[in-house]
């Protein structure tokens, strides 16, 4: 079996084998992920959810809390991932332009990052928007999920160019 040459690949041992990152010996900072994603909506669908005429109900803030409570589980969808403590998951849901955007933001004091648990709520978010809309509208398109921004721990700032 090939060997990790690459530094980088930290989810692989010495036999390419996955496995859990020891996070033991890094210290604890306060850290926090941004994640979006969009989900393109038809002129009528995105009416009959703006105007909360949706058969299912409330369909933004039902997606809301289910990016909530997904960034919560995300250990549990994700091989790998470390449970963690967060200490703070914010989901908004704006309806913008042919669709909605859904910004994830998460936060923690610990020794790992939360990019995949802000991507995680970004992501069920919007798959919970479609599951509510695909009664009127099975074409609605899931798109655009993508870290905007994340702070703390040792890699330190990123932000996402404008695009």
């Amino acid at each position: 079996m090939a060997r990790n040459r690459d530094a980088r690949l930290t989810h692989l041992d010495d036999e390419g084998k996955a496995r859990m990152v020891d996070v033991t010996d890094k210290p604890v900072t306060v850290r926090r992920a941004v994640a979006e994603s969009f989900i393109t909506l038809s002129p009528s669908t995105r009416s009959l959810l703006t105007g909360g005429r949706l058969p299912k109900g409330n369909a933004l803030e039902t997606a809301r809390l289910a990016g909530i409570m997904a960034a919560k589980r995300t250990p549990e969808l994700i091989p790998l991932c470390h449970p963690l403590l967060l200490s703070h998951v914010d989901v908004e849901a704006t309806a913008r332009g042919k669709g909605v955007r859904f910004l994830a933001t998460v936060s923690t004091a610990g020794s790992t990052g939360v990019e995949m648990e802000a991507l995680t709520a970004a992501s069920v978010a919007a798959l919970t928007l479609y599951d509510m809309v695909k009664a009127v509208e099975k074409g609605a398109t899931i798109e655009r999920i993508r870290l905007l921004e994340k702070s703390g721990g040792k890699s330190g700032p990123y932000r996402r160019k404008k695009s």
